[in-house]
């Protein structure tokens, strides 16, 4: 019997999940990923594109090797190229052996590739459609996959209604008996809000609500699940989690690249919508909402949309935020062209490739508690982060000059590229002098725990296929997230072109306006 088949009598044995499928790969202490999915096939659309070579397929192949996948899985990718099944298979091999984080096990790759398939055609194509359905009905009766089907849109927005339809219309999106049908769509979900309530209104009337998986995968980092472990299962922290000790937040997503082969998608949409509509708002609404009953879907959705129907806007738009664009420069060594120069962009966009805004919650937890959050391209570095920072002591009964290099109490959840938390306070420096100074304390997953992360993208999938979507936001959160965003976006399009900073800078000089008119500075991650 294969080491990945359901096992019958007695209890679940040491790596054996409850549901019956064994797990010979993970430790039995590793709580992290407790679950096995059960049999099902999952569709990539666009399995092509850059998203599925670099992380969708490698997922995949991690889960199996980590025996988080059953042996009654398929996997089908629907493309325009002329492939026979096995071109797709060398192909999607030679992709997974280079990005795999687990080791790559010609038994494992043997085992997956069993169930691996490819269908040709166009999203535009019924027929293509009609021969996708034939594959699947192949695959189910080949793999025993109990008729299971999850399909995967990594694909252009604008394509989302049409995939949907086609799904609908070759009947693909119907289920029988007990076998389930699920979607998951990659963001931007929308452009704006009435985009968003069309695109939901068309994938809501093929597939039912609980079936529906907007992806956002910064919610399946590590760090960011263990904001919320550090919050709830601490009595530490929780106590000064308020607006009577905390001075302000900074949430900041600093890439250091440019916008690369990316101007025909990037170009229109812009860094508030790309970045700060999904991945910073729901950042925001996870470090400020109350403590959920549970950690289900349900429980935590209504808590983070409690918190993003709180937020209230700047009245002033022109002084608290900010967008730039960035010029040409140096990165590192490198000189890099500017925006306006890159391929495919239109010499005149006004496309913003940095964003800042503050942002108010008007709840009794976080009244008077601004949240500044930002992205951009180009900058000084790449780096994802929360930073929680505290007010200074009411009183300090030093002399002037020993806290003068002392700064405010920090706590700093670092979500990429070193995934970790930094506590910062004030410490004496050693010596017969009283003298204060800002020190470090490091919690780094890398030196804390042996095992290696499982990839967000790991978590997010075998999520969906599970049907468990605590880390997925839901119609209600898109909805409340474009209502924010819309009317700065209708603002910024009255303002003309965006403030130019320079590549390898930290954004526009309208930024640090934005901080100093409240007396406050970015950090320097």
């Amino acid at each position: 019997m294969s080491t990945l088949e359901p096992e019958t009598g007695g209890p679940a044995s040491a790596g054996q999940a409850a549901d019956g499928w064994s797990n010979p790969l993970r430790d039995p202490r590793d709580l992290r990923i407790p679950r096995i999915a059960g049999p099902c096939t999952l569709v990539i659309f666009g399995v092509t594109g850059d998203l599925a070579r670099k992380k969708l397929l490698p997922a995949i192949y991690d889960l199996a090797n980590r025996g988080l996948l059953p042996t009654s899985f398929g996997l089908i990718g629907f493309g325009r190229r002329s492939w026979s099944d096995d071109q797709f298979r060398d192909w999607v091999k030679e992709h997974v052996r280079t990005r795999c984080r687990t080791v790559f096990r010609e038994s494992t790759w043997n085992q997956l590739t069993e169930g691996i398939r490819f269908a040709r055609g166009t999203f535009d194509d019924p027929a293509a459609f009609a021969h996708l359905g034939e594959i699947v009905l192949q695959v189910d009766a080949d793999r025993n996959t109990h008729g299971n089907h999850a399909f995967y849109m990594s694909v252009p927005p604008s394509a989302f209604p049409v995939v949907a339809r086609q799904l609908a219309a070759s009947g693909l999106s119907e289920s029988a008996g007990d076998a389930w049908r699920r979607v998951i769509i990659e963001k931007p979900f929308g452009h704006d809000l009435a985009s968003a309530r069309r695109l939901d209104e068309t994938i809501s009337s093929v597939f039912e609500s609980d079936s529906i998986f907007r992806i956002d995968h910064y919610l399946g980092k590590e760090t960011v699940q263990n904001l919320l472990a550090m919050r709830f299962a601490n009595m530490l922290f929780e106590p000064i989690w308020n607006a009577n000790y905390v001075d302000h937040v900074q949430i900041t997503m600093a890439e250091d690249i440019g916008i690369g082969s990316r101007a025909g998608y990037y170009d229109g949409i812009g860094a508030a919508r790309d970045v700060i509509q999904n991945h910073l708002l729901q950042l925001l609404a996870l470090t400020a909402m109350e403590e959920p009953v549970s950690f289900s879907s349900h429980d935590l959705a209504m808590e983070k949309a409690k918190v993003l129907s709180a937020v209230r806007l700047p009245e002033d738009l022109a002084v608290h935020t900010a967008r730039g664009q960035y010029a040409a420069g140096w990165q590192g060594e490198e000189k890099v062209c500017g925006y306006l120069q890159e391929q495919g962009v239109d010499p005149a966009s006004t496309t913003e490739t940095y964003a800042a805004v503050r942002l108010d919650i008007d709840t009794r937890r976080w009244a008077g508690v601004p949240f500044y959050l930002r992205t951009g391209k180009r900058l000084g570095k790449r780096v994802t982060e929360i930073a929680v920072v505290f007010r200074k002591a009411p009183h300090l009964p030093f002399e002037s000059t020993a806290t003068r290099e002392m700064g405010q109490n920090a706590i700093v959840f670092r979500i990429q590229p070193d995934e970790g938390i930094t506590l910062r306070f004030g410490s004496k420096v050693p010596g017969s002098r009283m003298e204060v100074r800002d020190v470090n304390m490091d919690f780094d997953y890398g030196r804390s725990f042996t095992g290696a992360s499982p990839e967000a993208y790991e978590r997010l999938i075998l999520d969906v296929l599970l049907g468990d979507a605590p880390l997925f936001p839901t119609t209600q959160e898109v909805d409340l997230s474009w209502r924010i965003l819309d009317p700065i976006e209708e603002f910024w399009g009255t303002q003309g072109a965006p403030e130019q900073y320079r590549s390898g800078a930290w954004g526009p000089a309208g930024a640090d306006a934005l901080m100093h008119a409240d007396g406050r500075a970015w950090r320097l991650p």
